[in-house]
C-alpha cells in the first residue's frame, strides 16, 4: 500500500445514503459508506460504472471519512410517478394517481473529510491534479443524483506511524467496530454506531458490512484500538 494519503473535503446542501433495509420510506445513513465514497472519487477522475469497483477494492484503496458538520437529518416529501401495475407514464386510471408522495430522508448541510491513498500512483496523481484543479469527469454528488456536491483540497499526507492499542488514542475519522479494544467515554458526546456496506463485487453485490462508531458532531473518539495510522498533519485515522 502506498504510504500517501490524499485529504480534501465534501459537502453539499443535502445527502441520502439509502439504507439497504429501507423500502416504502427511505432513510439515509448519518455517514457515507465506502461505497459510495469510492463511487464519488471515481467520478471526479471518470472511471467508468463497470470499472470502478474492481479498481477501488479495499486491496488496493483505503478510504477513511471524518465528520465535519454535525449530523442532521429532514425528512422531505417529493413526488414520484407512480409505476404501480407496470405503467411508468403519469397517465390517470380510475383508483390510480399519476404520482405518489414518499418522505424521503437526507442529511442536511453535510460536510465530510476524506482520507484517499491507492497502490496505483496513476490514480492517485489523478485525482489530486482534479481535486486542486477543482475540476472532475462526473458531477459529484452524495449518495443521489440530485444530491450535487462540492469538493476542496486540505492537503497531501505521509503515514508518520503506526498505532496500536498500548495506549489511548484520539481517532479522528469513522471507527469500525471490530478494532476497537477499550473506549474512554468523554461528557457531553454523542456517539452512535451504524452498519454500512464497505465491499461491492462489480456486478453490485455487497460482500461486506462494517459495523462503525462515530461522534455525531464530529469530536474525536478516544480510545484503545488494534491498528490506526498517525499521518504526518497530526490526525490518526482508522480506513473503512
Amino acid at each position: 500500500m502506498s504510504d500517501k494519503f490524499l485529504i480534501f473535503d465534501v459537502w453539499a446542501d443535502y445527502a441520502h445514503f439509502k439504507k439497504y433495509y429501507t423500502t416504502s420510506s427511505p432513510l439515509t445513513f448519518s455517514i457515507p459508506p465506502r461505497t459510495a465514497l469510492i463511487g464519488l472519487i471515481s467520478g471526479i477522475i471518470g472511471l467508468g460504472k463497470e470499472e470502478y469497483l474492481e479498481v477501488m477494492r479495499k486491496d488496493k484503496a483505503r478510504v477513511a471519512v471524518r465528520i465535519i458538520n454535525p449530523i442532521k437529518k429532514i425528512r422531505i416529501t417529493q413526488n414520484l410517478i407512480n409505476t404501480k401495475g407496470g405503467h411508468w407514464v403519469p397517465v390517470k386510471k380510475p383508483r390510480h394517481e399519476p404520482r405518489m408522495q414518499i418522505r424521503f430522508e437526507y442529511l442536511k448541510k453535510p460536510k465530510f473529510r476524506v482520507y484517499f491513498s491507492h497502490t496505483n500512483p496513476t490514480i492517485h496523481i489523478s485525482l489530486r491534479q482534479n481535486i486542486e484543479n477543482h475540476e472532475c469527469v462526473y458531477t459529484p454528488c452524495l449518495g443521489i443524483t440530485e444530491c450535487i456536491a462540492d469538493f476542496r483540497f486540505v492537503i497531501e499526507c505521509s503515514v508518520y506511524e503506526k498505532l496500536n492499542s498500548k495506549e489511548f488514542i484520539d481517532v479522528h475519522t469513522i471507527l469500525p467496530v471490530s478494532l476497537l479494544q477499550k473506549m474512554n467515554l468523554q461528557p457531553g458526546n454523542k456517539y452512535f454506531k451504524e452498519r454500512i456496506p464497505t465491499e461491492m463485487l462489480p456486478g453490485r453485490v455487497v460482500t461486506e458490512y462494517r459495523e462503525v462508531l462515530y461522534e455525531v458532531e464530529g469530536k474525536t473518539i478516544k480510545a484503545k484500538i488494534k491498528e490506526a495510522l498517525r499521518l504526518s498533519n497530526g490526525d490518526a485515522i482508522t480506513p473503512l
